[in-house]
């Protein structure tokens, strides 16, 4: 037979085992819970980032005709730097506020023929030997 003191062991036993249960079932509901959040923010930011890409295209399709440095650099549009902003904070967990942006040369963007010329000139004036 079971002494009064192992008695009040077990059960003391029991009611910490059956604490340490109700932390784990709590834990494992806030990680799911912050699995679904996750998610949710991975979505919005995949959808941020989609708009993000088709209004840089919209902003930085080539010109047709030849653009000085200065003139290239064109303000970003409210619309982008809002999303920007969104994805950022979604990001960081913190609301942010851009203070400047501006949209940035590509240098597959620059075609002077000038330079292109030139280039084309220097290359070829170049002869390299075969040896044999």
């Amino acid at each position: 037979m079971e002494t009064q003191e192992e008695k009040i062991n077990v059960r003391a036993e029991n009611e910490e085992l059956h604490r340490l249960e109700q932390q784990v079932a709590s834990l494992a509901d806030h990680v799911e819970r912050l699995q679904q959040e996750m998610a949710k923010q991975s979505k919005m930011l995949a959808e941020l980032s989609r708009r993000i890409m088709e209004s840089s295209r919209e902003i930085t399709a080539p010109a047709a005709s030849a653009q000085t440095a200065a003139a290239h650099e064109k303000p970003v549009n409210p619309d982008v730097l809002v999303i920007i902003a969104a994805a950022v904070s979604a990001f960081l967990g913190k609301k942010i506020r851009i203070r400047s942006a501006r949209m940035l040369q590509s240098p597959y963007e620059i075609v002077n023929p000038w330079s292109q010329q030139g280039r084309v000139s220097v290359q070829a004036s170049h002869f390299l030997r075969h040896e044999r």
